[in-house]
């Protein structure tokens, strides 16, 4: 089966849990964005557009306005009824920008309220102490970091913004204390070190990829040591999955144990990344991306 028939068998596959939920696209009838993983609303939309969906798909179009209803005046995103957390704000801001909402002045007015909320070891805390207020609680959240990072490599002229190198500065000094950090409790082990795809999770996949966004990060040494352990995964320039979640693993596009083209599309991205530097030796250039990618 070429790429092109797995990839329209996998987004119908999506597709068909749309009213798992008990509403449309993916969520409940109060309107949970989260709720029913792996197929969530913000989730669904993310591996759609994995699998080059345009954001003008019907399906990507009614994610959208359910995260701008749920959008509040100061920015935060309200993903289900009850508390407000940054770490979800900055997963539905995620998938806007993805969809390429970026400059939409309600987008923006969430872009200033992390600037605004920025702690002072350079990352971003969600206020959840499920595991109590130990020592280890004082430090931000590695992965609500990550998706803000994500969220601003997105956003033109913000490149050289030192506020953004704070953060990225907070996520490289997490490889050196690996420990679990923050009320979530977040560490570097085994698990973070096997390849997920998709990106679901704080992950070394999903840790070099957003990072290799940055400057700052990619002139750093452990930030190259990720990327020689992300790289030491690869078979034949591709990059296979180590771990998915049980329930995705009748798409073909995230096979456990097989290179996913879609996951060595991002790969292919890191290197080039390195290529702004001049300190890559990247082989695979567009064409061959897009080729890989059943383009």
């Amino acid at each position: 089966m070429m790429i092109a028939e797995q990839t329209d068998a996998d987004v119908a596959a999506i597709l068909s849990h749309r009213h798992d939920q008990g509403a449309d696209w993916w969520t409940t009838p109060d309107r949970k964005l989260l709720k029913g993983a792996p197929f969530t609303t913000l989730e669904s939309a993310l591996y759609l557009l994995e699998l080059g969906v345009p954001p003008d798909h019907e399906a990507l179009r009614g994610v959208a306005q359910l995260i701008f209803d749920a959008w509040r005046e100061d920015g935060r995103i309200r993903t289900a009824p009850g508390d407000l957390y940054p770490c979800h704000t900055a997963l539905a801001a995620n998938v806007l920008c993805r969809m390429g909402y970026g400059q939409d002045v309600r987008m923006k007015r969430t872009l200033a309220y992390f600037l605004d909320t920025q702690q002072p070891d350079g990352g971003w805390r969600c206020e959840k102490y499920s595991y109590g207020h130990g020592e280890e609680t004082r430090y931000s959240t590695p992965y609500t970091t990550l998706v803000v990072l994500d969220l601003f490599r997105q956003v033109p002229d913000l490149e050289d913004d030192a506020r953004l190198d704070r953060a990225a500065a907070f996520l490289l000094s997490h490889w050196d204390i690996r420990r679990p950090i923050s009320p979530c409790h977040y560490g570097i082990g085994t698990r973070f070190l096997q390849v997920e795809y998709p990106m679901r999770g704080y992950g070394l996949f999903y840790y070099v990829y957003v990072l290799s966004f940055y400057e700052r990060a990619r002139a750093d040494a452990r930030f190259r040591a990720a990327f020689d352990a992300l790289s030491s995964k690869t078979l034949d320039g591709g990059m296979p999955v180590e771990r998915v979640v049980p329930k995705l693993s009748a798409l073909s596009f995230c096979k456990k144990g097989q290179v996913s083209w879609a996951a060595t599309a991002r790969w292919h991205e890191i290197q080039q990344n390195f290529e702004k530097d001049g300190r890559n030796s990247a082989k695979s250039g567009p064409e061959t991306l897009a080729k890989q990618a059943g383009m």
